[in-house]
């Protein structure tokens, strides 16, 4: 294999720099300091604005990390050689994992402790059929799967494995560095653990989708969503890898990854865009169309309540890519491809907000109203001049309705209602279903749209996760040098006739 090997230096390591360091140290402690002034600075929805906040990154990130090690196996089992010379960069994201199992356990535990009313399935009582007072009979149908137990076995018994793998995978790249030969041994464990990898992981990524995100408006279901939620991690993390070989490249690494590598990435996260928007279109007009009571009532609080959110986040994950990239040879420049990945990174850090952030303020002051909260937030739900809980009693735990629509309607009325005169939360500010008006939603910042406070959040995040990838870059050499197909990975070429990157030249 070494024949392949004679142009690059098969030694070149990445320099993790002091002043890399205090960058990203300095953005993690940007998001630290938003994360704390969101706690104590955001008014009356200060805390839940934190706890989403929290839960927003964390997913973001830990599903960019997950994805990179899918993305890896799919390479392996599919025979892929041209993802070779940048393969370290998906090893060391997927490294991230690990944090994000951390970040989702602090979540858990706060469901657990009551610390945040994010998962309308916690309410205490709320399964109980004895306890008519609290019993919800559409979430207690669901309790099997919706409660801390199954949470925490899935997120720790799921996850763990997960970065097992990714663990597993990293180890065998990196002994066949030292000890690969002829047999391809190493290359030959990666596949069985792709092979396991692959399937399992996407089958158990779409559960704790649904336990993480999907469970935050708890009545509401959608057979579409975790493939919805994994194609938009899909498209973060090509973003993402795009970003990091450029600004690699820009250092003076990564010489050998040419124009026609980066032509393929942008045309993946040309096309994966237009999937993610295939998945926005069969989950939002198909059913609409069809007028699915008890899935359309997640878009209708969106798109009356939430417009902004909603339309800009198609125009930015769909229209711009899909014009920006529509040429063959915007592909080929680095500004361009610098331009389209901020735009869909951000475009869909903004769709995960849209999925948690309406959901998760609806539920808050669901729980305001909660017949079985607690003594001290019935103390706060007076303060903040909240009506008797018989209102929310008669709109959210209506048994009687003839089916579960007539039920989530009635839940969603008597949210509004009873939110009528809250000066604090706004006149129906937490609606996402039902009847919602369309003249009295109050703009409430953080929620309508990220403020100042989500940017540095995400910042923090961004640097954590970078800190990581540079870390573990910096502990193997960039360039595989016994992998079997790196000679195929150094010759790749798409055929297309434009020439270069700008500023690019051929290295064989």
């Amino acid at each position: 294999m070494s024949d392949h090997n004679h142009n690059i230096d098969i030694t070149e390591r990445f320099e993790f720099t002091s002043k890399e360091k205090m960058v990203l140290i300095g953005m993690m402690a940007l998001g630290l300091i938003c994360l704390v002034a969101t706690y104590f600075m955001g008014g009356k929805d200060g805390e839940l604005r934190f706890w989403t906040n929290f839960l927003h990154n964390s997913v973001f990130f830990t599903g960019i990390a997950f994805i990179s090690m899918f993305l890896l196996a799919a390479k392996v089992l599919a025979y892929s050689g041209w993802h070779t010379v940048w393969k370290r960069l998906l090893e060391a994201k997927a490294q991230f994992l690990i944090f994000g199992l951390i970040f989702m356990g602090v979540i858990l535990l706060g469901t657990k402790l009551e610390w945040h009313h994010l998962y309308h399935w916690a309410f205490p009582g709320i399964t109980d059929p004895a306890n008519k007072d609290c019993y919800d009979p559409i979430i207690a149908g669901k309790s099997g799967f919706l409660n801390t137990g199954f949470y925490a076995l899935a997120t720790f018994g799921f996850g763990l494995i997960w970065y097992l793998c990714v663990v597993l995978f990293r180890r065998l790249s990196l002994s066949e560095d030292k000890n690969g030969d002829e047999s391809y041994s190493h290359h030959k464990k990666m596949k069985i653990v792709s092979a396991f990898f692959m399937p399992f992981g996407g089958f158990t990524s779409a559960a704790l989708i649904w336990l993480w995100i999907m469970s935050i408006d708890s009545h509401w279901y959608s057979t579409m969503f975790a493939w919805y939620a994994t194609a938009s991690w899909l498209v973060s993390a090509v973003a993402l890898l795009i970003l990091t070989i450029i600004y690699l490249k820009s250092r003076g690494y990564f010489s050998y990854v040419s124009g026609e590598h980066l032509h393929d990435l942008g045309k993946y996260l040309f096309g994966f865009s237009v999937f993610w928007t295939y998945l926005w279109f069969s989950q939002f007009m198909l059913i609409w169309y069809a007028n699915i009571g008890e899935e359309t009532i997640y878009f209708d609080g969106r798109m009356t309540n939430y417009p902004v959110l909603f339309w800009g986040n198609l125009i930015m994950n769909f229209v711009l890519p899909l014009l920006i990239l529509l040429r063959n040879d915007t592909k080929r420049k680095y500004g361009t491809l610098v331009l389209v990945c901020c735009i869909t990174l951000f475009g869909h850090w903004v769709d995960f907000f849209q999925m948690i952030k309406p959901g998760a303020l609806h539920t808050e002051h669901e729980y305001h109203e909660y017949a079985c909260a607690t003594h001290d937030h019935h103390d706060t739900k007076n303060d903040h001049g909240h009506h008797d809980h018989d209102d929310a009693k008669d709109g959210h735990h209506d048994k009687k309705g003839d089916d579960k629509h007539e039920h989530d309607t009635k839940s969603y009325e008597g949210h509004d209602k009873s939110h009528n005169s809250d000066g604090g939360h706004g006149e129906k500010q937490g609606s996402v279903g039902g009847d919602h008006g369309h003249h009295g939603h109050k703009f409430q910042m953080g929620f309508d749209i990220p403020g100042l406070l989500e940017l540095g959040t995400f910042i923090g995040f961004l640097g954590l996760f970078f800190f990581v990838v540079f870390s573990s870059l910096a502990k193997a050499p960039l360039v595989p040098p016994n992998d079997p197909y790196l000679g195929e990975s150094l010759h790749h070429h798409v055929g297309y006739g434009g020439g270069n990157m700008e500023g690019d030249h051929d290295h064989h």
